[in-house]
Parts: C-alpha cells; sequence; structure tokens
C-alpha cells in the first residue's frame, strides 16, 4: 500500500544521507514494510537485522560502539564482505540497544559512505529515558503514524475522488452530490477500519464491505499495545498505571468535558500518581495530547495549562474497537452522543498526521473551539468539530466576536462552503489542511 511517509524517505536520499535516519512510531503502523520496500526499490544492496530477534548482531553494538568494528564484526556473521558504496542498512527494533543508539553518532561521523536507517517501537520513550550520550543533531528523526484518510482512500482505489476532494478544498467550492456521498460513506467506513495497514489491508481484501470487516485485527493490535506497557516497563507498579490510563481514554471522552480528570481514572487518582503513565503513553505514540491554550497569542505552546488537557487515542479504529461501537450504527448515521468524541478523535489523528501541534481554546463561560491552528499567513485559525449537520455553534461566534480571526474552519458532514467568514469543510476533507 502507498504510503506518504515515502517521501520523507526519498528527501533522505535526496539530502546525502550521511545522517542516519531514525524512524520513530508506534507498533503496528507500517514503518518495517515501507522502509524495507524503499530499500529494496532503491538500493542495489539490502541489509536488514531486528534487533530484538537477532541477539547475535544486538550483541556486536554492545562490544563495540565504533562503526568500523562493527562493520567489520557484521561482515564476520554474514561470511561476506559488505560494499558501503552500494549497500543501505535498516535495523530495525532499536529500542531495545542504547549502545546501537550511541552508535549512530560514529557512523555519521565517518568519512565512510554509511546509508542507515532504524526503527523501532518504542523509541520515543527510549529517547525521553536515554542514560547514554543520545547522538543529538546526529541523527535525522522522522515521526510515522497510522494511515491517514488521505491513504485510505489511495488505497482503496478512490484517488480520482481523492484529487477532486482536493480540488474542491482549494476553490472552497461544492462536491458534486454523488461524490460528496461516496466520500462521507468511505469516511464512516475510516472511522470504523481506522489506519492500521493490517487493518485497511484486511477491508480491501474483503471488497470494502465492513460487515465482512475482521474487527479481531484491531483487537490484537490493542492487546499488543498492552503487552508492550508489560514487556518493556520494568516496574510492575508503572505497568499496572499506563494501562489503566489507556483503557480509560474511551470515557474521559464520554464526559461532557472531555479534560482528563485523574480522579476518573480512580477515585483517589492525582496528578503526581498519574503523569509518568501519560508521559510514556504520550512518547509511545500510543496516545495524542491536546494542550488548553490560555492565550491566543503567537507561538501557541508557550501560553498553554500544562495541566488541562485532552487524550485521545493514536487510531480512531482502535477506539471505535475498545468502545464496542457497532459498526451499523456509525455507518447508518445513528444519533449518540459519543460519536462526537469518535469524531474528535478522527480530527486529531489527522492533524497529527501533518505534523500539526493539537491546541484547543476555552472560555470563563464554558465556550470552548476543539482545535486552534496558526497559520504564517492566515494567523491563529479555530476549528470547530461537528459529527453531523447540525452547525449551530455559540461557542465559535463567541471566539469569533472575542478575537476576530481571518476565517474560522468548521468540520462536519456539509459539503464545502464560505459562509459569514467559516469555511465549511467536510470531514472527510481534514487531510487537506496545510
Amino acid at each position: 500500500m502507498k504510503r506518504l511517509f515515502e517521501k520523507r524517505l526519498f528527501d533522505w536520499k535526496k539530502s546525502g544521507m550521511k545522517k542516519p535516519l531514525m524512524v520513530v512510531g508506534a507498533r503496528q503502523i507500517g514503518k518495517t514494510y515501507i522502509v524495507e520496500k524503499f530499500a529494496k526499490e532503491n538500493f542495489e544492496e539490502y541489509l536488514y537485522f531486528n534487533l530484538e530477534k537477532n541477539i547475535d548482531v544486538r550483541n556486536i553494538f554492545e562490544k563495540s560502539i565504533d562503526d568500523e568494528r562493527i562493520i567489520s564484526d557484521i561482515e564476520l556473521y554474514l561470511g561476506k564482505k559488505i560494499d558501503i558504496e552500494k549497500t543501505i542498512f535498516f535495523f530495525d527494533e532499536v529500542q531495545v540497544s542504547e549502545n546501537f543508539i550511541v552508535s549512530l553518532k560514529y557512523f555519521n561521523e565517518s568519512e565512510r559512505p554509511y546509508k542507515i536507517i532504524c526503527a523501532g517501537s518504542l523509541l520515543g520513550v527510549k529517547i525521553n529515558r536515554f542514560k547514554g550520550s543520545f547522538p543529538v543533531g546526529k541523527i535525522r528523526m522522522e515521526y510515522m503514524y497510522p494511515m491517514n484518510f488521505e491513504e485510505f482512500l489511495i488505497a482503496t482505489g478512490n484517488e480520482m475522488l481523492r484529487d477532486k476532494i482536493m480540488e474542491c478544498y482549494k476553490e472552497m467550492s461544492p462536491m458534486p452530490d454523488f461524490a460528496h456521498e461516496q466520500a462521507i460513506t468511505l469516511y464512516k467506513q475510516y472511522l470504523c477500519v481506522g489506519g492500521m495497514p493490517e487493518a485497511v489491508n484486511n477491508f480491501i481484501e474483503n471488497e470494502l464491505d465492513i460487515l465482512r470487516f475482521d474487527s479481531h485485527i484491531i483487537s490484537d493490535i490493542k492487546d499488543m499495545y498492552i503487552a508492550d506497557m508489560q514487556k518493556y516497563v520494568k516496574n510492575s507498579f508503572e505497568t499496572v498505571k499506563i494501562e489503566k490510563v489507556y483503557k480509560n481514554i474511551p470515557s474521559q471522552l464520554a464526559k461532557d468535558n472531555k479534560n482528563f480528570k485523574y480522579n476518573f481514572v480512580e477515585e483517589t487518582g492525582r496528578k503526581r500518581k498519574y503523569e509518568s503513565s501519560i508521559d510514556w503513553l504520550v512518547a509511545s505514540k500510543m496516545i495524542l495530547i491536546n494542550y488548553n491554550a490560555k492565550r491566543m497569542e503567537i507561538p501557541l505552546k508557550v501560553y498553554i495549562d500544562e495541566n488541562t488537557f485532552k487524550l485521545y487515542l493514536s487510531d480512531v479504529g482502535i477506539l471505535t474497537n475498545m468502545s464496542e461501537i457497532k459498526f451499523p450504527d456509525i455507518m447508518l448515521d445513528k444519533t449518540f452522543i459519543y460519536k462526537g468524541a469518535i469524531t474528535e478523535n478522527y480530527v486529531a489523528q489527522e492533524l497529527t498526521s501533518k505534523e500539526e501541534s493539537l491546541y484547543y481554546w476555552t472560555s470563563k463561560r464554558s465556550a470552548e473551539i476543539d482545535f486552534i491552528l496558526y497559520s504564517e499567513e492566515d494567523g491563529i485559525i479555530p476549528i470547530e468539530v461537528k459529527s453531523g449537520n447540525n452547525v449551530r455553534s455559540v461557542s465559535l461566534n463567541m471566539y469569533i466576536n472575542e478575537y476576530s480571526p481571518k476565517y474560522a474552519i468548521r468540520f462536519s458532514t456539509r459539503n464545502f462552503g464560505f459562509e459569514n467568514n467559516i469555511k465549511s469543510i467536510p470531514l472527510y476533507a481534514v487531510f487537506c489542511i496545510k
């Protein structure tokens, strides 16, 4: 399946590949697949090593971090000489070896033309808790996420529809009714399937029939995530806390006020007890965090309230699965309050896939804007998310009256339009946001 992340791999190739490339992202999002595809199609020689499974190769890095010694030992292990000019190395699951990460500094500083890519499931956690000398400035780090809706459209054979959506977004002109309905249907299917490549592939194999889609795939991925918590967190007490927070997120999103509450995890829950658990989950890319920005000034990041935030799951398909929502309830557009939480999680996931930081706004009178984005050209733009066609909003009007933005954005199931300085953008077009 085509992944837009591939462009970043080509950008690295064009840069000369002097710095080793580190691909950071959660488990099961397709890191290994896309790097292997890139390596096999663009280089004469390709070597792959999984440091979690291949203990012999991992031990090479435990004995030395000198690049020439490492390559010499790998050659001995393989029983053949390696042509450095023609070969690209891919080291997978590198979170298990801190020495490997340290060694990247020496590969970068060497005069030999090494081409090294590495990836891992919990690299964000490893980096945050690094004990050695992390090779700052010596590696190129790229973040990868589950497939967004644009990639879902491409994978399901709807590239022409994708192109039409982008055209209508650019011109802010309505989609043809039949195309709008088709895109809305695909959007609803995406809420059920999510962006995990294995899940999307199963959906395609079942001819885009949501009733034949095997939702156990998502359940298994969720279980893998929980298994990682148990495997890579050595303190069993901390493992229990991380798992509690993760499993509690769907319930947190069900509240009228979706701000994360520690005492909603357990009655005696406090920041001091669960803060490190949230940090672990954010670093692992299993969850997304949306901070409350207290002032509508740039840079937004310096005005956040670190104690007021919302948490989302990294994939909307996992949220749908964990919430035990029946697919027909989504596909038949049944009315239920939790649909708003699913929609908000979807938008958070889409914006994150575009490398957008997540911020939201609240007023003293309980008004709330779901997301705030900053554009050099347009300034600070408020974004309101609606799960259906009902677009009445007191909060958005209050924000507009107070801050007079260049324009506002409203995501809903309505077609494209521009009225009263509000851009109406269908939920299936969130990926168009630049």
